[in-house]
């Protein structure tokens, strides 16, 4: 069985690509679920992923760079030869089903202030909005 799942952040903005703009190449940072011991802080790995068809379609439409999105697809392999003539190794996600775990356009129908009702444990006026442009990926 060759399946895999993922959730991460969007690296930069997915475009479609191909004589019928059906192919999507992108990349995700996944955070790691353990700490470096030496720099106790998380790891991330940036995986290559592609998309086809409708699904491409869809991540390129609907997501943008630090989005969060989740994946679900299988490992692929393969390789090419460089301009150098040496044999480069690839691995990807060939993407076949997509989860909307953050849309595009998501932070501006967020920053809009909701309505409050009744007395919530959970009000927060001291919020902090941080700019896409000042995160990390």
């Amino acid at each position: 069985m060759n399946t895999v799942n993922l959730i991460g952040n969007i690296v930069a903005n997915p475009e479609l690509k191909g004589q019928n703009s059906n192919v999507v190449n992108f990349r995700i940072a996944v955070q790691r679920q353990f700490k470096n011991k030496q720099t106790n802080e998380y790891e991330t790995d940036f995986i290559n992923c592609v998309a086809f068809g409708k699904t491409a379609e869809i991540i390129a439409n609907n997501f943008t760079k630090s989005n969060k999105i989740g994946v679900t697809g299988s490992i692929q392999t393969g390789s090419y030869e460089n301009k150098q003539g040496q044999k480069v190794f690839t691995t990807d996600v060939a993407v076949n089903n997509v989860t909307f775990i953050e849309r595009k356009n998501n932070n501006q129908s967020n920053n809009q202030p909701q309505q409050q009702s009744g007395n919530n444990p959970f009000n927060n006026d001291n919020n902090v909005n941080i700019d896409n442009d000042d995160l990390p990926f």
